[in-house]
Order: structure tokens, then C-alpha cells, then sequence
């Protein structure tokens, strides 16, 4: 096959790992010619395509394919990827992110594309917008997924709010969770002692981590906050925060006001390559995101045998299994975030029996290579005319 893949950027993040995933395994292991179309990663959160492995994949950038909605740039960014459908001619189209996926679509279904097929990492609309932005983008997915013939879900739970939202009928969707490598994961315990050692915690300290942007909605502060109220019952708490972004100031001074400065480490950012042993590092990973497709580093965690704290929100409850893999806890309830860790932090039998649990469950489930090979059938069954998706529109 031809397959063209297109996103907005390819920043270090979830959506952009699975992408790039899904790129080199079709060239490597299917012999399909791949190519894949970006907008310029700008900003803090680094970029994925400087990686010395990233080899078999053609790169296209286009300057005009930005994050933010601006006419002129959009209008631009959609004459340049329909001058490279036309010119390279491919089988499937499949794109990525709500500006990707809208320009993407509506240039690939404009052209007639045998296969179109968006995922959805996670929604762009959501309940912390306001109500004039939330209808505009539910809009907009509703007009992008008629110029498709079949979407993917990163979790059941995307599907849900889509069809919810009258995005389009449940009978369009297909789940195919987020693949990752897990070997690294699987074996990180073998750098535990010596991460620990590099970051500054003792052998008797029992690490809380969160690995995130630094950025809004992702929840850090709930994490300061719950750490604060813990402090007396856990006086050997310390807290691990992976990442960077524009907020790394304003959380320091919360901690700083807290009076926890000597419980926090700050990793800024970092290459994919080092989350297995950043986790490894870490008793307890804790998610407080507000909204997320299905957060990475659930599954990465459960990987590395460490159990998971997080926010009942969107994905997460289909990894996080209260009292089996972890706990979820109600959205802002902080009481509740602090309950749930008070729990972990004073059980090392629950610690590991959750780890090895969730081990156990999801290992064959987040292997990039049982990804591309449901996406690779998916686009198979399109190409045959098999999902009974007819152009529309």
C-alpha cells in the first residue's frame, strides 16, 4: 500500500508516538511505501523526528499546518495537501488531530481517496471550553467524519463521547488502543537502584510520579495539593514530575508555598527513550489529567508492574480497574486523590499485586505491532469495500 499519515506536529506526546509507530512498522514490517505529513514542531514539548531510527518513512513538512486555527495559514495548509495527494497518489489517507484530521479529510475525500480513516486521540471538544467553542468544534468533527469512511478510537471511551455528541453513528468507529514498545517497560526494573540514586531518592522513599505536559488541564496542581494533606502519614512521600511546558514556574511556586520543595523533583523534558526508566523509579504513578483519550502513561506504567492513581475521566477506566490495577478517583476530588495514594503509599502488598495484575492484562494489548496489524486490516477492509461505509457528501 501507499498510505499517507497526517498530523499537526510531532511534538513529544502520545498521539505523535503512536503515529510514528504506526509509520515505521508499516514500512518495516508490511513493505508499504509511507510517508508522512506534519506541520513544524514549535515549542517546549520537543519533537520526535530528530530520532536516529526514524528510517523507511519520507517526512513532508508543511510550514502552514499549525495548531492554531488562523484562515489564511489553514486555507494554505489545505492547498498543500491536496497538491500532495495528487502528486503522490496514495492508497490511504489516514490523519491525526483535530486540525489534521479536518484539513486531512476534507482534502483526501475532495481527491477520492480509496481509504480515509482519522483517529481519535482524543476528542477536541470538552466540557472545560466554552459553550460557543465546544458546538464549533463538535461542528466541525460532525462535517470531517462524513469525508471519511471509518474512524479509529484510542479507547472504547472516545467512541462513546463521539457518538454521544452525534459526531457520527457508533457503527463508524473501530477501538484500536495506542501501541507502544513494551520490552523496555517490561524489563525496567533492572534500572530501578541506579535512577533512584541519579534523582535523589532514598531506598525507604516511596515516589508518587506524573508524567505530563506542564501545561493546562493536565492536573499537576491537584497532585501538589494531595501531597500536602499526605505529608504527616507519609512523611517518607516524595513526588517525581516528567515533563516540561509553560507552567513549570507557577507549579514551583505552589510547591514552594506548600512548603514541599524538598519532596519535589522536576525531570524537565524528556526523550520517550527515558520514560521506562523514570517509571522504574517510581512506587506509584498518578494521573489527574481533566480530559485525555487514554493517557500513555497509564498503560506504561502498568507495564513496569506500578500500580496507577487516576481521574475517572475519558480512557483511563478502561486500564485503571479500582482495587484490582489501581484506583480512579472522582475528577478535582482532591480528598479523593489523597485517600487513594494514603492507600498505596502504606500498602507495598497492594503496590505490587495491582503492578503485577496490570502487567499481566495489557501486555499484549499495547504492542505496537498488534496495533498497525488491526489498523493495516482496517484499511484492508476498507480498500475491499467491507465496512459498508459508502462517500458521502
Amino acid at each position: 500500500m501507499r498510505v499517507l499519515h497526517i498530523i499537526t506536529r510531532m511534538i513529544v506526546g502520545g498521539a505523535q508516538e503512536n503515529t510514528l509507530f504506526n509509520c515505521l512498522d508499516l514500512a518495516r514490517h508490511h513493505g508499504d511505501q509511507v510517508r508522512l505529513l506534519t506541520g513544524p514542531s514549535l515549542g517546549s514539548e520537543g519533537e520526535l523526528l530528530s530520532r536516529s531510527d526514524v528510517t523507511g518513512v519520507e517526512i513532508e513538512t508543511s510550514p502552514s499546518l499549525l495548531r492554531a486555527i488562523h484562515p489564511y495559514h489553514d486555507w494554505r495548509a489545505y492547498q498543500a495537501l491536496k497538491r500532495s495527494i495528487q502528486s503522490w497518489r496514495p492508497d490511504v489517507v489516514h490523519t491525526h488531530s483535530a486540525k489534521g484530521g479536518l484539513l486531512g479529510r476534507a482534502a483526501a475525500w475532495q481527491l477520492r481517496v480509496p481509504c480515509v480513516v482519522h483517529t481519535v486521540h482524543g476528542a477536541p471538544f470538552h466540557p472545560y471550553q466554552s459553550v460557543l467553542a465546544r458546538k464549533f468544534f463538535i461542528a466541525c468533527e460532525r462535517w470531517a467524519a462524513k469525508r471519511c469512511h471509518h474512524m479509529i478510537s484510542v479507547a472504547d471511551a472516545m467512541t462513546d463521547l463521539m457518538v454521544d455528541a452525534k459526531v457520527a453513528d457508533r457503527s463508524q468507529f473501530t477501538t484500536i488502543y495506542s501501541g507502544m514498545d513494551v520490552e523496555p517497560f517490561l524489563t525496567s526494573g533492572s534500572c530501578r537502584d541506579d535512577t533512584r540514586k541519579r534523582l535523589g531518592f532514598a531506598s525507604e522513599d516511596i515516589v508518587f510520579g506524573k508524567i505530563a505536559r506542564l501545561f493546562h488541564l493536565k492536573g499537576h496542581q491537584y497532585v501538589i495539593e494531595a501531597a500536602r494533606r499526605i505529608g504527616d502519614q507519609l512523611p517518607h512521600a516524595k513526588f517525581l514530575f516528567v515533563g516540561d511546558g509553560l507552567l513549570r514556574a507557577q507549579l514551583e511556586s505552589q510547591i514552594e508555598a506548600a512548603g514541599l520543595r524538598d519532596r519535589f523533583v522536576f525531570t524537565g523534558l524528556v526523550s520517550p527513550a527515558e520514560i521506562p526508566a523514570l517509571i522504574s523509579a517510581m512506587d506509584v504513578l498518578v494521573h489527574a489529567s481533566l480530559r485525555e483519550g487514554l493517557a500513555r502513561a497509564l498503560p506504561q506504567a502498568l507495564l513496569s508492574g506500578k500500580p496507577v492513581i487516576s481521574f475517572n475521566i475519558d480512557g483511563a477506566r478502561e486500564v485503571v480497574l479500582s482495587g484490582i490495577t489501581g484506583y480512579l478517583t472522582a475528577p478535582k476530588d482532591i480528598n479523593q486523590l489523597a485517600d487513594a495514594m494514603r492507600a498505596l503509599g502504606l500498602s507495598p502488598s497492594d503496590r505490587k499485586a495491582f503492578g503485577e495484575e496490570g502487567r499481566m492484562r495489557f501486555t499484549e494489548q499495547f504492542r505496537h505491532e498488534s496495533m498497525t496489524r488491526s489498523i493495516r486490516e482496517l484499511y484492508q477492509r476498507v480498500l475491499a469495500g467491507a465496512t459498508g461505509i459508502t462517500r458521502r457528501g
